[in-house]
This record gives C-alpha cells, structure tokens and sequence, in this order.
C-alpha cells in the first residue's frame, strides 16, 4: 500500500541538485532558473523502484508525463539528453525557453499537437 503524503510525511527521496552555476535552484528538464512553485520528479518512476528526485517546473513536469508513459520514463531513467532529443519535448523547450519562470500554460494531451 502507498503510504500518503502529509506534512508529517515529507519524504521525497534522495534529491539529484542538477548543475548549478549561478546560486539559483534550476528545473533539470529546462535548465531555466525555478519559480515560486517547485515540483519533485522521479526521473525513474516509484512505480518502476525509483527513489531519486529532481525539481522541476510544473509546467515541465507535466510535459513529460504528457509525452512518456512510466514504463518509458524508467527505461530512459537518468538520461536527461535522451529525454531532450525526443522530438515533442524538444519543441517544448524550444517554446518555453524564453519563458518567465513562474509561466504555467494548459499542457496539450499526447496526440492533439
């Protein structure tokens, strides 16, 4: 059974700090500067026996699992540049590249692009 989430119960898992040059907290998926709102993304899903996370922006959570099912997330796992090449995610970036870092837009479901 899952256990559930509360404010008792904070344990993300072991965090990845991607690289960081500037001081500032950055989305490992974008490697833009994170806003107010932060996510925890499980690069291997919990599902699948992962336990590391990475923050990421939710708008940049939401397209990844948008663009991969879990079991495709475990198999890539780590791999952040397999992950960029994919054709979906890398016009993602491209478009929310030059976006302010609190952006959130509606994420479009896999197949209506």
């Amino acid at each position: 059974m899952a256990r559930r989430r509360t404010r008792a119960n904070t344990d993300y898992g072991e965090v990845i700090d991607p690289p960081n040059t500037a001081g500032t907290p950055i989305c490992w998926l974008c490697q833009r500067a994170l806003g107010d709102r932060i996510e925890w993304h499980h690069p291997i899903p919990k599902s699948r026996g992962g336990r590391q996370v990475v923050p990421v922006h939710p708008i940049c959570h939401r397209a990844l699992h948008t663009n991969f099912t879990n079991a495709e997330l475990a198999r890539i796992g780590n791999d952040l540049e397999a992950l960029r090449v994919n054709g979906a995610v890398a016009k993602f970036l491209a478009w929310v590249a030059g976006k302010d870092p609190n952006f959130h837009a509606p994420t479009a479901k896999k197949g209506n692009r």
